[in-house]
């Protein structure tokens, strides 16, 4: 047995006795359900602190972190400058309730980064974000109806709770209890990738469509490509029809560049949300457009929307370091040069141990799923072996290595990796899945 093979988190005690603590306090001892680990069984993680590429849980073990709290942190935790950018400006006041120049800043990073987008408004989370997206959607064409993709998540506003990924792929839940099921039948669900199955819904809801909400890389029930064709057709197909394209970068926005998914496919959604990496961890999303798409929201138009904590400084500070450091020349080569080794090693893991799986990559973002078969949408997502996923999971924490507890979530690799960290992240994958090979039943 090799050295990986025998390494294992030594002491949990304190983790188990917080833990305890918090299951009498916190809603399954957790403040959202993935954290719970239900889906890979084993013990939830209680983390202290973040250091680059590593976190550090309650019992003072070290993990490679490969969650990145869940995209976010694209730098690694606790960068310098975003660090010292947040630490100052909690001296100066962490809310005001009122503007500053700071929103101006980040929203003009953001547009010079992504040109086709002339105003922005921000929010706290990517979920007010996509629910107001599609709210100012409706606004502006008087139609009730949206189309979005089966396996992926937009957030958990009521809209979005019907086939979605993330963490309702994660436990089963197909439909969600408290949503009205009037409210349920205005959202049309169809396959990712398949631009018929959006003809014919358009064609069965002549005029009654008010947005299609794609993520133009599915991240959330596992990363699923787009196919050639896949979003320029939905550009189409939404101009035909009247109806608004909004494009959802919460997870890809300045993840695969400095930019957008959309200047990678070369397509531009009418509107566009984003969060995670513009707020370098701390609580911040956006929406946005064209000007005569967004002058439509309050004040300037009747769609209404607001928010105490909206474009608060604490955020700004965070969110404009961060793309200061990721505009950096560099950077986007060297991170995703360091994510393809790892999904080539991944493979060639599998592949050596006699595993049928498939490794679906792009950038930084990659998953293995537990399936046969290539998987394009969330049908083939979910054909995936769930249980040798949870088990690969539990082998691979033991060594240290902490991936997504689900099988249909993303591997993040940030800017604080090593090749070093890679070559250790493949070995222990590959003793892993040696022994999940020699006992598939264990």
């Amino acid at each position: 047995m090799s050295a990986t093979q025998r390494r294992s988190l030594p002491d949990r005690r304190r983790s188990r006795e917080i833990f305890a603590k918090a299951e009498k306090v916190l809603v399954g001892g957790v403040n959202s359900p993935v954290r719970a680990f239900r889906a890979v069984g084993g013990e939830p993680l209680i983390i202290e602190k973040g250091s680059g590429q590593h976190l550090y849980d309650a019992d003072g073990n070290a993990l490679l972190d490969y969650v990145c709290s869940w995209g976010a942190i694209l730098l690694g935790h606790a960068h310098p400058a975003v660090s010292a950018a947040i630490a100052d400006q909690a001296q100066r006041g962490t809310s005001f309730g009122v503007t500053t120049e700071l929103e101006l800043e980040l929203a003009t990073l953001i547009t010079i980064a992504m040109p086709f987008l002339e105003k922005v408004r921000f929010v706290s989370s990517g979920t007010e974000a996509t629910m107001s997206a599609v709210r100012l959607a409706r606004g502006i064409t008087k139609r009730d109806f949206i189309v979005k993709f089966q396996g992926c998540y937009h957030g958990h506003a009521d809209s979005f709770l019907s086939q979605a990924g993330s963490g309702l792929a994660t436990l089963g839940i197909a439909e969600c209890p408290g949503v009205p099921q009037a409210l349920a039948a205005l959202t049309l669900n169809v396959p990712y990738n398949d631009l018929n199955a959006v003809e014919q819904i358009f064609a069965q809801h002549k005029d009654k469509i008010a947005a299609v909400i794609v993520e133009p890389v599915a991240a959330n029930m596992g990363v699923v490509l787009p196919r050639d064709g896949f979003l320029k057709g939905l550009r189409e197909i939404t101009r035909k029809h009247g109806a608004l394209l909004i494009i959802d970068e919460v997870i890809t926005g300045f993840r695969l560049h400095y930019g957008s998914a959309q200047q990678i496919f070369g397509v531009q959604g009418d509107l566009t949300t984003m969060g995670k990496i513009i707020g370098g961890g701390v609580p911040v999303a956006a929406y946005a457009g064209r000007a005569e798409f967004m002058d439509h929201v309050a004040p300037l138009g009747p769609v209404y929307q607001a928010g105490t904590l909206a474009g608060n400084p604490l955020a700004m500070r965070a969110g404009i370091a961060t793309l200061k450091e990721l505009s950096k020349p560099g950077l986007y080569e060297g991170l995703n040069a360091l994510a393809k080794n790892l999904a080539a090693g991944l493979q060639k893991a599998l592949k050596d141990a006699g595993i049928a799986a498939q490794v679906n990559s792009i950038g930084s973002l990659s998953t293995i799923f537990f399936a046969s078969q290539p998987v394009t949408d969330y049908t083939g997502a979910k054909r995936s072996d769930t249980k040798l996923y949870a088990r690969f999971f539990r082998d691979m924490l033991q060594r240290g290595i902490f991936l997504a507890p689900s099988q249909f979530e993303a591997a993040f690799v940030s800017a604080s990796h090593t090749s070093a960290d890679i070559d250790r992240t493949i070995s222990a994958a590959a003793d892993a899945l040696q022994a999940i090979a020699a006992q598939p039943s264990a």
